[in-house]
């Protein structure tokens, strides 16, 4: 049975704002305070995904969460009505209204991780939603995360849906951004890969190994086709939070910068082991050293197999402006590998909080049948994407700084916009708020 390539993308809801709150991602930190666009940022996205429909993609999305998140707040002892407790918040603890208030995640490539069903023991697809346990603000998404995929993914015929993991940050997983898949084709089965990390000198590692290995158990991967690697603190320490930040895998191939890994040889040779098949392109540390890297987001770029079976990179503009990283790539193109094609996007608005392209998005892969499966409310087609983008235009600010958080007016438009796209969704009182 053919299998496609889906991308669910992060919808970036109307909350989207820079309060600095991710330690170890240098966007996010250097930019703190700034004013966002949030409506800019939601039609970049979507611009987005429209040009991933336009290579001849399956593209999907998850919706926001609802912000800020209400139930949250109580548990933090807040009380009385929602008006008074975002004023109680803002007086007594601004810095907990605004984790409540993050729309981080837009970024779905930390929604979970994600195995097809040609690579699991029972044929289906199964679903771990991550604990994100390491930051406050992404620690609260979970549960309703898990709703999501849920709701899109329904059916036990073809779908299999795990808990989050517990143990908090000893257990701490960050989803797809630290794994990747490679297989010969989309129904062929894959090798996984999940990249795991040790504490650098300047900033905490956010996967574990023992994470890691839970997940793949949980998913139901053969033994023999799952390889753990660990990250290198020198990336780490350079701003590469997470493993796509310096590296991503797709089909027959490996995109990477070559202090990726902590031991590279030994987990290219891993690699190739398991997957003969694989190609791997390189970057040089000379070519682009990891600062590039890091500031470019050069491999936070989507790699997607094309319908003709060639591979293209979508990559954020920071890229194609870059002169060195510009340079490398162009090389790359002229050699005899199967990326033949480059598609700059601008998503500004989400790299200034450190997310790029690949960060965005949550990799898919569905036999015809599983994505028939799905909710197709959440399959986009033009009209679709249309009619997303009238409702961010009606619902969101073009401006936005941390300091309206303290205004429970903003609440209200922000409560109210997740109402109007349930509605459009057909989803019912899916959100906390809702209940």
């Amino acid at each position: 049975m053919t299998h496609t390539e889906y991308n669910f993308d992060g919808l970036i809801g109307p909350t989207h704002n820079y309060a600095g709150l991710s330690f170890g991602n240098l966007a996010s930190v250097t930019n703190k305070g700034a004013a966002s666009n949030p409506r800019e940022a939601a039609l970049q996205g979507l611009a987005k995904m429209r040009a991933a429909m336009e290579l001849g993609l399956g593209q999907g999305f998850l919706p926001p969460q609802d912000r800020p998140h209400l139930k949250t707040l109580r548990a933090l002892g807040f009380f009385g009505s929602d008006r008074q407790m975002i004023e109680s918040a803002a007086a007594a603890a601004p810095e907990l209204l605004a984790n409540c208030y993050a729309a981080s995640c837009m970024w779905t490539a930390n929604a979970g991780t994600i195995a097809p069903s040609p690579d699991t023991r029972d044929g289906r697809v199964h679903f771990t939603p991550a604990n994100l346990a390491t930051n406050f603000h992404r620690a609260i998404e979970g549960d309703t995360t898990a709703r999501v995929l849920a709701h899109i993914f329904n059916g036990e015929k073809h779908f299999a849906h795990h808990p989050r993991l517990p143990g908090g940050v000893h257990f701490g997983d960050e989803g797809a951004a630290n794994h990747g898949r490679l297989a010969e084709t989309h129904e062929s089965p894959g090798v996984h890969l999940f990249i795991y990390g040790k504490d650098g000198d300047r900033f905490p590692a956010r996967q574990r190994k023992r994470a890691s290995e839970a997940v793949a158990r949980s998913l139901l991967l053969d033994p023999a086709k799952t390889i753990f690697i660990e990250q290198s603190k020198a990336a780490l320490d350079a701003g590469a939070f997470h493993n796509d930040v310096v590296g991503v895998a797709n089909g027959t191939v490996l995109f990477l910068h070559e202090q990726s890994f902590a031991d590279p040889a030994g987990a290219c040779a891993a690699i190739r082991n398991a997957a003969p098949f694989v190609e791997i392109v390189e970057a040089s540390a000379i070519a682009v050293p990891l600062e590039d890297a890091v500031k470019s987001y050069l491999f936070n770029s989507q790699l997607v197999t094309l319908p003709g079976g060639e591979m293209a990179l979508i990559l954020p503009k920071e890229s194609e402006e870059h002169p060195r990283v510009r340079n490398f790539l162009e090389e790359t193109l002229a050699k005899n590998n199967p990326i033949n094609r480059l598609v700059f996007k601008n998503v500004r608005e989400s790299m200034r909080n450190g997310g790029g392209p690949a960060c965005l998005r949550l990799r898919v892969v569905l036999s015809e049948d599983e994505a028939a499966a799905a909710n197709q409310n959440f399959i986009l087609d033009g009209a679709k994407i249309t009619k997303l983008e009238d409702w961010v235009r009606a619902h969101y600010r073009d401006r936005l700084t941390p300091d309206d958080l303290r205004d429970p007016e903003f609440m209200t438009e922000s409560l109210t916009a997740m109402q109007a796209l349930t509605d459009i969704l057909a989803m019912g009182g899916f959100y906390d708020f809702q209940k």
